[in-house]
């Protein structure tokens, strides 16, 4: 959910729909969630469909409506079609489906949207692979994963740029094992919403199981289905293209320090490398004099670099602190071989080092009775100077704030 700041909100805590469930969690083998606000001119049709589902396969099942605050009488629809209804008041599509799936009874968990795009007739398929010990199995609308989009049903933007892109993200750059991240019918067993304990409470939502799914190892399979078009014409459609694609791509870039901070830091360390490779010899290329300057750039990007690497560190400790990501055995080696007193002793010799230089250059300039300098001389002690004692004094800071967010918690 996003505020007028156009920040990510997520929830501090479980979301407690107003009508908790009455019975126990066994009763029920199959429990079909739908979010609802104001879908009364399809709501009905979904809820059937789930119940004519549920009821042809032999399922022992329920249809639960997750009702947003509707006041187009979607309510009443759902009710008078078969659903039980629960109100949620906190807003969002991610909050209507986390009270939805509290009140839930049944061992699993089938979500879908309630604009009639679809067809629940197919939740028996979900269901059976369920059954074969599938963690989450998610629908797949686009035809690389075997699904089906009729005419009119996405638009081509949606169709052949925005999904693609966002599903290729979520298989590499956290090995997602799906071809539609988008897609919202998909079914889950009660357990594995536990373990995953959400935070997103709007559209973030369905990316955030994905990706949250894949970091816990859970088995993830994949059923391809038809989308349909949008059966509703009283209002539009609650996607907003740009608004909720920036928002998924900011989700991407928050639940991985590695794309963020680590891969361009390391990048930024290279070149910063590369640059005093060839600026301390003071290397020709042609024409191109490659002198302090170079190595003033080159110093910039290793600053630059070495501060975006701590930040992959210091982000990827917090989430796993705070539960947004799971135990990373990486980070388990790391804070066994990076001690305080390790960091501490690497931050007192890179300062060390660069004090050395800088006394250094202040010598040459007591030699030429403080005075004019060469600079071109001069600065290639001034510049690594700096550099080594700025990286020195920010590992000290780091190995500190590193060693407080490593604290256990009681």
């Amino acid at each position: 959910m996003t505020s007028a700041s156009g920040t990510v909100t997520y929830r501090a805590t479980v979301v407690v729909p107003d009508t908790p469930p009455r019975e126990s969690p066994d009763a029920v083998e199959v429990s079909v969630v739908i979010p609802c606000l104001n879908e009364v001119e399809t709501i009905g049709e979904c809820v059937e469909r789930a119940r004519r589902a549920l009821q042809g396969a032999g399922i022992a099942g329920e249809v639960l409506v997750a009702d947003n605050g509707s006041t187009d009488g979607s309510q009443a629809r759902a009710e008078a079609n078969g659903a039980r209804v629960v109100g949620v008041s906190a807003r969002g599509y991610g909050n209507a489906l986390m009270g939805g799936i509290a009140a839930a009874r049944g061992r699993y968990i089938v979500m879908g949207d309630a604009d009639a795009s679809y067809d629940f007739l197919e939740v028996p398929r979900i269901v059976d692979k369920l059954r074969e010990g599938h963690d989450l199995v998610q629908g797949c609308r686009l035809p690389s994963g075997g699904g089906r989009i009729m005419p009119g049903a996405m638009p081509a933007s949606h169709k052949w740029i925005g999904n693609p892109l966002f599903s290729w993200m979520a298989r590499h750059w956290f090995g997602a094992p799906i071809h539609d991240v988008y897609c919202g019918l998909r079914g889950f067993t009660r357990e594995l919403s536990r373990k995953l304990d959400q935070r997103c409470t709007g559209m973030e939502f369905a990316i955030e199981m994905i990706v949250k799914a894949t970091l816990h190892g859970a088995d993830i399979a994949e059923v391809p289905i038809t989308l349909h078009p949008d059966g509703r014409t009283l209002h539009a459609p609650h996607l907003k293209t740009f608004r909720d694609g920036w928002r998924s791509l900011r989700f991407f870039l928050l639940y991985s320090p590695r794309w963020l901070f680590l891969v361009p830091g390391a990048v930024l360390l290279g070149l910063g490398l590369i640059g005093y490779a060839v600026a301390m010899p003071h290397l020709h290329v042609g024409r191109v004099r490659l002198d302090v300057h170079t190595l003033l750039f080159a110093s910039l990007s290793i600053l630059c670099g070495y501060q975006a690497v701590l930040f992959a560190v210091f982000t990827k400790t917090f989430a796993i602190g705070e539960g947004l990501l799971p135990m990373d055995a990486r980070m388990e080696r790391l804070f066994t071989r990076i001690t305080l007193e390790r960091g501490l002793l690497v931050a007192t010799l890179g300062m060390l080092s660069g004090i050395v230089l800088l006394i250094g250059a202040l010598l040459q300039w007591r030699n030429r009775g403080f005075g004019d300098l060469d600079y071109a001389h001069t600065m290639r002690w001034v510049i690594p100077g700096v550099t080594l004692t700025a990286l020195g004094f920010q590992t000290l800071l780091s190995s500190f704030f590193l060693s407080i967010l490593g604290l256990r918690r009681r």
